[in-house]
């Protein structure tokens, strides 16, 4: 396979003009050959691991965006699982200096039980998910959190994110991220958003690219529903990973709908 390369390489380069193979000597050629095919093969580094790297430089260019554009508002997360994008969001707000503060809402007893079809994926089952308040509170806290830096909302968002449900509810979100997995989840999170969003938020999915057997599914499902009769239109933003995709909001009478494979 290597000298098959080689020779690749070697016929590629004599079918250029006389400058390319002056320049491309044969010390070039194998020197090329050596960086280029170490940059093909891949490592236990490369595994998905939540795409972390991607997630990370999609927190950071988001709050650096709104930071940019004097967008004020609070980071609300739905699905805290591992409080892992919980503490990257953290991170990255403070890095750019973008003060906020954060809201974590979750069942903190993973997914619900459902029987809507709409729900059906093949990895989303009832109780799978589930990182315990106390643990999430423990997490926060090895990572730098104050207590005072968030709030956390427990119970299923048909009871927490209902119109009188008890208790503080943000009441302007610049950031959101929706990490719920499911249609009927979803649907709640974004009836909750509806009033709370600003010209400008961020609005983060985690699971956009997910599918069912019949089609899209659980989040994008929902959003696709939802912002088709929302006082809000979508503009993409920024895709992360293979499964993350992020809009920014404007209001629905001033912008044509969005052009793309969204």
């Amino acid at each position: 396979m290597i000298e098959r390369a080689r020779k690749g390489i070697s016929t590629w380069v004599k079918s250029r003009p006389r400058l390319y193979r002056h320049v491309f000597s044969l010390r070039h050629l194998r020197h090329l050959y050596r960086s280029v095919g170490g940059e093909l093969e891949l490592a236990e580094s490369d595994l998905f691991l939540h795409e972390l790297p991607q997630r990370k430089e999609f927190f950071r260019r988001a709050f650096q965006y709104l930071a940019f554009n004097q967008i004020e508002g609070d980071y609300a997360e739905f699905g805290c699982f591992g409080a892992m994008t919980f503490r990257v969001a953290w991170s990255a707000s403070r890095i750019v200096d973008y003060r906020t503060h954060l809201w974590g809402f979750d069942s903190f007893d993973g997914l619900p039980a459902t029987d809507n079809p709409k729900d059906q994926h093949p990895r989303w089952t009832a109780n799978w998910l589930s990182t315990s308040a106390e643990d999430f509170d423990e997490l926060c806290r090895s990572a730098g959190l104050a207590r005072d830096d968030y709030t956390t909302v427990s119970g299923y968002y048909e009871d927490s994110l209902r119109l009188g449900a008890e208790g503080a509810r943000p009441e302007r979100i610049s950031f959101a991220y929706v990490d719920c997995d499911l249609y009927s989840s979803t649907v709640d999170v974004l009836s909750f958003l509806e009033t709370r969003l600003v010209p400008g938020s961020v609005v983060g999915f985690d699971d956009w690219f997910c599918y069912s057997p019949k089609g899209p599914s659980g989040e994008r499902l929902a959003a696709l529903e939802h912002f088709a009769n929302s006082q809000w239109s979508l503009v993409p933003f920024v895709q992360y990973g293979w499964h993350g995709m992020s809009f920014l909001v404007e209001e629905t009478a001033s912008v044509p709908p969005p052009v793309g494979p969204w």
